[in-house]
């Protein structure tokens, strides 16, 4: 077997659903922007992006082309696959794994975009470019482990070429563009340093794993780990059902995608979401927009509806909502909760536990009357990722 057939099952993964509809909606919509993954070591990120390459299905690509272009949509080819294609050329194509590239923090930026040879353009006439890890990475996944480590302009051109779809390398006035169409995973643990805030609303969704608390799901993590590592083709064959049918609801939502149309209502309750979150710019907006289509594709609903709205808001928020005294990660999702539901909570709201000393703190620093902190307290929901994996458990059980 090959090195991707014996990745850990996407589907044998223990909780952590917010992680893998981040990923499932980035794989229906990649122009959602990509996820950013926060979390400490030991929390299945690596194993989730690594095993979620296992349930896409293969591409259609022009044989031994290395920027893996389609064969029949010439807006994504390279230049040499356009101008083959208009000549009317025939492209013999080769159906390929999604590209998965790991990018290493040591990475040069002529590792990342490629190098113009300019000897070749000042002898010879011509462009010679050889093709980097952005090219690699084209029509598929570009994974970064410990993001935040990475330096600060690699990380920005990265943003950049994930945002236009197309890498551009110029050298002494000589340039040179390719197709850099990728899904941008970034992991990190924020014990290591964080993201500067430019670079955080960048990325489409932002989701935080932590240590699963329930001992009974610890414990089938334990029992499902030894299982694989005892016999992975028979603990792969196991899983192999519940592998197909993601990737089969996942080719269905891209192939539902476009019949989607916004309402005004829906571009009104998010827009009111937004405004009321405090989020700067507008990409916010866009991609809830965008997040909340890809959950209606994959659940197969008529529309979008609010309950679309809020799970895409609770992936898309809370990188880009600002924290306040006390507040933890929690505390966030039950504010966006509270604005999906049309409630209004004041811009710094109490934390469920904090002591009377940070009250006072708290009321000092903010002007909050200790009378209204329980007020503006506001009851949890289930997690985000919960109407995808309702929907897959249905799914299992139709004949």
């Amino acid at each position: 077997m090959s090195g991707r057939e014996m990745q850990f099952p996407f589907s044998a993964l223990v909780g952590q659903e917010a992680l893998k509809t981040a990923l499932i909606v980035n794989a229906i919509d990649p122009s959602i922007g990509g996820v950013l993954i926060r979390g400490q070591k030991g929390t299945g990120k690596t194993t989730a992006v690594r095993s979620f390459r296992s349930v896409l299905p293969p591409i259609r690509a022009v044989k031994g082309c290395v920027y893996h272009c389609p064969p029949d949509t010439p807006a994504e080819m390279c230049g040499t696959c356009l101008e083959r294609f208009e000549k009317g050329e025939h492209l013999e194509e080769e159906r390929i794994p999604i590209p998965l590239v790991d990018l290493p923090l040591n990475a040069t930026e002529d590792r990342i975009v490629g190098t113009l040879q300019l000897e070749v353009a000042l002898h010879e006439g011509r462009r010679k470019f050889e093709p980097g890890l952005l090219a690699a990475a084209n029509r598929g996944i570009l994974y970064i482990d410990e993001v935040n480590l990475l330096e600060d302009h690699l990380v920005d051109l990265l943003l950049d070429a994930a945002a236009m779809g197309v890498n551009r390398v110029e050298r002494e006035g000589v340039s040179f563009s390719h197709p850099a169409r990728f899904i941008l995973v970034g992991t990190m643990n924020p014990e290591e340093g964080e993201l500067r805030p430019q670079f955080l609303d960048r990325f489409g969704l932002c989701v935080q794993v932590s240590t699963l608390s329930s001992p009974n799901h610890r414990a089938e993590i334990v029992r499902r780990k030894i299982q694989y590592e005892a016999d992975p083709t028979h603990f792969m064959a196991l899983w192999e059902q519940e592998e197909r049918l993601l990737s089969h609801c996942i080719v269905d939502a891209q192939n539902r995608l476009s019949r989607y149309t916004v309402s005004e209502e829906t571009l009104a309750e998010i827009v009111r979401l937004t405004e009321q979150a405090g989020t700067a710019g507008h990409r916010a907006e866009i991609t809830i927009y965008k997040t909340a289509r890809a959950l209606a594709a994959f659940t197969e609903a008529e529309m979008i509806c609010r309950e679309h709205i809020r799970e895409a808001a609770r992936l898309v928020l809370p990188h880009r909502i600002e924290l306040g005294p006390f507040q933890d990660e929690r505390n966030m999702l039950e504010r966006i909760d509270a604005l999906t539901e049309g409630k209004e909570l004041p811009a710094k709201s109490h934390v469920s536990g904090a002591t009377l000393k940070e009250e006072a703190i708290y009321q000092e620093e903010y002007g909050i009357d200790p009378t209204v902190l329980e007020e503006m307290q506001v009851p949890g929901s289930t997690a985000a990722g919960s109407i995808v994996f309702e929907f897959l458990k249905k799914k299992r059980y139709l004949p």
